[in-house]
């Protein structure tokens, strides 16, 4: 008997059909757990995602808006970016909060690690909260034409419960931090 946690497909090929400093996409052929032949896909990130929550002391928090071309829409949500796959994560982040919102934080929490989707990518995302906030100039990149936001924390809550919010990284960053608000954890 197959144990559930067992892998039940079995590869019968590989073939790399693109690849860049981001992503690289690999098409297997496979036998299916139900003994079929089939295809999958697979983007491989080279970069983990990361996620910063900054918030201040009177529980104001910083909204990024910008443009996101793969879904061809404005998006807001909070600072992200990448780190390179072998880096320290938060050393990304502190790079990513102070080049998106010019912050700088002393306190710093991992609060959620999460693949963002796994039916096609193995991408992780690492989602940090940061706390005693110093405010200091933004460094964007150039391929970054962003929106600077400080709100109150519970307006981003609403944001996130109204569907104004749909990034997923922010929308579990928010209510995981409004859980820890209502446990009385933070």
């Amino acid at each position: 008997m197959h144990h559930p946690e067992e892998n039940p497909w079995k590869i019968t090929s590989a073939k790399n059909v693109y690849d860049n400093p981001w992503i690289n996409v690999t098409e297997y052929q496979v036998i299916n757990p139900s003994g079929n032949p089939g295809i999958y896909g697979k983007v491989q990130f080279k970069n983990i995602a990361i996620g910063i929550l900054p918030l201040d002391d009177e529980l104001n928090t910083y909204l990024v808006g910008q443009f996101r071309f793969p879904l061809n829409q404005y998006s807001w949500e909070m600072p992200e970016g990448g780190g390179p796959e072998g880096t320290d994560p938060l050393e990304s982040a502190k790079r990513e909060l102070l080049e998106e919102t010019g912050l700088k934080a002393a306190q710093w929490t991992e609060i959620q690690r999460m693949h963002l989707s796994n039916s096609v990518s193995d991408e992780l995302s690492i989602i940090y909260l940061a706390r005693e906030l110093t405010q200091f100039e933004a460094e964007p990149e150039d391929t970054e034409q962003l929106t600077i936001h400080k709100i109150p924390f519970a307006e981003m809550y609403q944001m996130v419960c109204n569907g104004q919010i749909t990034d997923s990284m922010t929308v579990a960053a928010v209510l995981k931090v409004q859980l820890l608000l209502l446990e009385n954890r933070l």
